[in-house]
């Protein structure tokens, strides 16, 4: 099996459990706020999995990053595709977010924005101490 497939997945099975723990809490926030609220079988069940899985690719999706023959370009590409895929497909799954062209261009924008600031910052945080650990080497 390949090194990068076998690391996918075991990052994956590793924290691809953190999804529907975090769900839970969500749920459990929104029903000390919000009166009534209920969620059924199915819904529950298509949250649970559905978390499962954003957690997993997300967690398994880091191991682009680390691919050294890869350009920085070609790793951004990949890994902000499987996130943006596993998050708009689960968001859609669960009713989040209506499927409505405008509201799911609205969420691509906010994801895209978000993203490249969170890359940005990482991308800075590195390279500042990257210059320091080769200024004490020095």
């Amino acid at each position: 099996m390949n090194k990068y497939l076998k690391s996918f997945l075991h990052r994956g099975l590793i924290f691809g459990g953190f999804g529907p723990i975090v769900c839970s809490i969500v749920f459990i926030v929104i029903s000390r706020i919000e009166e009534g609220f209920m969620l059924n079988g199915t819904e529950i069940f298509t949250a649970v999995v559905s978390t499962y899985l954003l957690a997993f690719i997300q967690a398994g999706a880091s191991i682009f990053n680390q691919i050294e023959e890869w350009s920085t370009a070609k790793s951004l590409f990949y890994h902000l595709g499987s996130l943006y895929a596993a998050y708009c497909s689960c968001y859609l799954l669960n009713s989040w977010i209506p499927f409505d062209i405008k509201v799911i261009m609205i969420f691509t924008v906010i994801f895209a924005v978000i993203y490249f600031a969170v890359w940005t910052i990482v991308f800075v945080s590195i390279k500042a101490t990257s210059k320091k650990f080769n200024e004490k080497l020095k």
